[in-house]
């Protein structure tokens, strides 16, 4: 599913209009990212939570000739799925 998947179901689960729910995705991906780089998780009950997670500087390889190199630091997300959304995936009710 791509952007333009989710935003046809939202509109159509929401009542509005595709340009409504375009709106409405672009904020929230607005507001999470905004809580993301303030090293702030973003938790929904059940669903799951997203954390920043900082990497460090470590050593890694070219792939492609095999020269060693530093891989910069930096920011990645993990998500933790929550309890509702792994019992729904696995067809368990609760």
């Amino acid at each position: 599913m791509n952007r333009t998947d989710v935003i046809t179901e939202l509109a159509a689960k929401l009542g509005v209009t595709s340009c409504q729910s375009r709106q409405f995705l672009d904020a929230l991906e607005e507001v999470l990212t905004e809580a993301l780089e303030e090293d702030k998780a973003i938790q929904f009950q059940g669903f799951g939570t997203f954390v920043p997670w900082k990497q460090t500087e470590r050593p890694g390889r070219n792939p492609h000739n095999g020269v060693p190199c530093l891989i910069a630091p930096r920011v990645s997300v993990k998500f933790k799925p929550g309890k509702f959304l792994l019992n729904t995936l696995n067809g368990r009710k609760k």
